[in-house]
């Protein structure tokens, strides 16, 4: 089949555009003990956020396998490439390049490992996006160090990027710092490494880990344009539009202080300084973190794009007799509006016109929408080609969601591209079942561990293929 690449771009979406899926090395390689690979945090973590860590491996951990992309990764970039895919987003995995993260030289194994991936997007013409922290903290930093509630993490993280510059820096125009550097505050464990029970932790501790990962995102910034001077550095956010549940004044405040909890990332990232509102909570809560002059400095190294994940809105009330969720895994109030997915997460796609107008008038920098889409069960079934999935829930859900990125592109806002969540099924990061299912492709493998891995190309495989070749006129 010829690869969309080579079609012209039609549509209403920009020349260029950026079209592809995203994924994660924890969720998606499997190998967790091969190739040098040290143990991460996410190798003790078996049922996602849903429980307690583990003390060590457990034979149960679907992550062990995931769907062997490790093994496959030629097979589903050809599948990608079938789709028309012109970017793929993947995460580097930390503990393949650190085993123990604080290690004095790299493995050269999973370094090979990650050229041998290039290797294969530049075969298929697929532009690469790397995300260098995923959720997935090597275990030593976590369990031997405190994770980034340490500062020395700067350091090793600094290393880390260093290495991966100077080898692929050629090879990988987008980076990405920190996988929804924001979640630190709902999931300090997965998403800073922080082995302390959430109850246990001060907001002291939370947003001085969440300042140790923003002065070494910084600096990653710095040292990217030093080595590599075209690329271009992104953070990534988890965006989560909130809307007032009355007209109320006082539930209208209650929702600018919930948004500015999730603001003051990107002001950091974009602006290169602390707001005044975010000084101004740590005043009120005898928040007091160490920061230095030199962390001031570095702040300063803004970077160049935002990128964010979407896939929800909540609402917000100063009524405390208002339930809040269960649902929406950020919390908030559910909104009575909205229907919601098999996981109780709300479906809002005009939320993602709202918040990227408010990003682009906010921060003025390139937007890129790097994880969207929808987790459902899926059947596998018979059909004239073979078996399929016929996910015409997911197709309508992406549908209107990318409408509503055309939309906000016609408001004027810059949009470098959109990645999919999940392009191929993936252990699920919150609860990690396989039938939890992204993808446009199915992988042959249950929450039990059992099937064959084998690959089919779901109903929305084609349509996204479409939506590709027409840059986004196919779209209804």
């Amino acid at each position: 089949m010829t690869h969309a690449a080579t079609t012209p771009a039609t549509g209403p979406f920009p020349q260029g555009f950026l079209w592809g899926g995203a994924t994660a090395a924890n969720q998606v390689e499997g190998a967790y003990a091969e190739g040098g690979k040290g143990l991460s945090i996410q190798d003790v973590m078996p049922r996602g956020i849903t429980e307690q860590p583990t003390e060590g491996p457990t034979p149960d951990n679907l992550k062990q396998t995931a769907i062997d992309f490790y093994n496959r990764y030629a097979e589903d970039i050809a599948l990608f490439a079938e789709m028309g895919f012109k970017v793929y987003r993947f995460s580097i995995a930390w503990s393949r390049i650190f085993p123990n993260g604080d290690d004095a030289q790299p493995n050269e194994e999973g370094l090979a490992f990650y050229g041998r991936v290039l290797d294969e997007l530049e075969k298929h013409g697929i532009e690469p996006m790397v995300t260098i922290s995923h959720y997935e903290t090597p275990l030593n930093l976590a369990r031997g160090y405190g994770g980034w509630t340490n500062r020395q993490l700067i350091g090793f993280y600094e290393r880390y990027c260093r290495v991966l510059f100077e080898r692929f820096g050629n090879r990988v125009k987008y980076w990405l710092t920190f996988n929804e550097i924001n979640s630190v505050l709902h999931e300090p464990f997965m998403s800073g490494g922080i082995p302390s029970p959430r109850a246990e932790l001060t907001d002291t501790d939370l947003y001085q880990a969440i300042h140790h990962e923003l002065v070494a995102s910084a600096r990653a910034t710095r040292l990217a344009r030093e080595i590599m001077p075209a690329a271009k550095v992104g953070c990534m956010i988890l965006a989560l539009p909130v809307y007032p549940l009355t007209p109320s004044p006082d539930d209208v405040v209650r929702t600018m202080d919930t948004a500015h909890a999730s603001y003051a990332f990107g002001d950091i990232h974009c602006r290169g300084a602390y707001p005044g509102y975010l000084l101004r909570y740590f005043r009120d809560n005898g928040i007091d973190l160490d920061i230095t002059d030199q962390d001031r400095e570095d702040l300063k190294n803004t970077v160049d794009f935002v990128s964010f994940s979407y896939y929800m809105s909540i609402c917000e009330s100063a009524d405390p007799d208002v339930e809040k969720g269960p649902g929406n895994i950020m919390g908030g109030v559910p909104n009575p509006t909205l229907e919601a997915s098999e996981w109780g997460w709300q479906i809002d796609p005009q939320g993602l016109r709202v918040v990227m107008n408010d990003y682009w008038e906010r921060w003025q920098k390139p937007l890129f929408v790097v994880e969207n889409g929808i987790g459902a069960k899926d059947v596998l079934v018979e059909a004239d080609g073979g078996l399929t999935v016929e996910d015409d829930y997911r197709i309508d859900y992406l549908n209107d969601h990318l409408v509503q990125v055309r939309e906000a592109i016609a408001d004027g806002v810059e949009v470098l591209g959109y990645t999919a969540w999940g392009c191929i099924d993936v252990v699920s990061a919150s609860t990690a079942q396989l039938s939890k299912r992204y993808g446009f492709i199915y992988v042959d493998r249950d929450d039990d561990g059992s099937g064959t891995l084998n690959r089919y190309r779901k109903k929305s495989f084609g349509w996204y293929q479409e939506v590709i070749s027409s840059n986004g006129a196919a779209l209804r």
